[in-house]
């Protein structure tokens, strides 16, 4: 139902493209980040609650959107899109074709986080699961647990009068992140990239802390008390003051490894991530109950041997998606794989 060319993953008898790289007619979204939303299609299709993000990120673009659920007849297949979890209007592409069923994951995280409407398992005969973080290492605490350590970093900065400057991806862990921040009324300032994604969402409903632009300005006279959200690319950025008046941290699936957190030069790094781990993605794929597993983008070979073992058939599609590493190239360090977003 779905093969692969050199623009992505295409549905003949549709005659559409999940998140394309290439050109392409029509070009199904699984959601807003760099890595999977991109010109070069005529007409795109996403979901409901992320048409003003992708509309944002691919300006002067025809985008029509489908709400959770609502079936389209596209060609000689029937398309449904269902909530992946990963960030605002992220979404899983249901194919259906005489009554075959085949599900697009996109990026997906198991855990709900409170800004993005949680994962849903969708039955299917083939699951095409990404595979970012899949190893066995990579297992998250709950979000609880890392809110807490964020917040008392916080506490830690004020109390030593320097500013906490977290670098989060711009859609997704950036609003996340500021849905946790408890500081009693101390401000929170947002980097020039990151404003307007936190304004779409709270346009969609989503209710976030009040925020501050994190001009030199602010940054200035909020010295030694204020939270900053901004891109890793820009932690070293004049918002982030002098050396001595800042605490760097950096807010990752990828610091779940300590080299990775040695390597990036940060002074804390929280390990929270928009993507499953091993056990999620695990448990995702059994709940779809597919009878074959299509695996992309990531560590895609520890994943194929483990459902081998087990007798699944699996198919490998190749990919340019990147991940947790697409936005801003910090999610990061050579322990990832070349692969998008917070």
């Amino acid at each position: 139902m779905l093969i692969t060319t050199p623009s992505g993953l295409f549905c003949p008898d549709g005659g559409f493209h999940v998140d394309p790289w290439g050109a392409a007619d029509l070009a199904i979204i699984t959601h807003a980040h760099a890595d999977h939303a991109r010109f070069g299609a005529r007409r795109y299709l996403t979901a409901g609650p992320g048409r003003l993000i992708l509309a944002h990120r691919l300006a002067g673009q025809t985008i029509e959107s489908l709400a959770y659920g609502e079936s389209r007849p596209i060609g000689g297949v029937t398309v449904s899109l269902h909530p992946a979890g990963h960030v605002l209007g992220s979404a899983q592409v249901r194919i259906e074709r005489a009554g075959e069923v085949w599900v697009v994951s996109g990026d997906y995280k198991v855990e709900a986080d409170g800004v993005c409407e949680p994962f849903a398992p969708v039955r299917c005969h083939r699951f095409i699961s990404e595979c970012t973080f899949g190893l066995p290492i990579y297992r998250w605490q709950p979000q609880a647990i890392v809110a807490g350590e964020i917040n008392s970093w916080w506490r830690s900065c004020r109390e030593r009068a320097r500013t906490a400057v977290l670098g989060v991806y711009s859609l997704g862990k950036a609003q996340r992140v500021l849905s946790m921040l408890q500081g009693d009324d101390a401000p929170i300032l947002v980097h020039g990239a990151v404003a307007p994604i936190v304004e779409l969402h709270r346009a969609a409903g989503v209710r976030l802390p009040p925020t501050l632009p994190a001009t030199k300005e602010n940054a200035a006279a909020f010295r030694g008390r204020a939270f900053v959200l901004a891109p890793p690319s820009a932690l070293a950025s004049p918002v982030s003051t002098s050396p001595k008046l800042r605490s760097h941290g950096l807010a990752s699936g990828w610091m779940r490894v300590r080299g990775t957190r040695r390597r990036s030069g940060i002074d804390r790094g929280f390990v929270l991530s928009d993507h499953a781990d091993w056990p999620g993605l695990l448990a995702a794929i059994d709940a779809t109950g597919c009878a074959e597993v299509g695996l992309t983008h990531g560590f895609v070979d520890p994943l194929r041997r483990w459902f081998d073992e087990r007798g699944m058939p699996t198919t490998v599609y190749q990919t340019k998606f990147t991940g947790e590493d697409a936005e801003g190239g910090a999610e990061a360090g050579a322990a990832a794989p070349a692969e998008g977003s917070t």
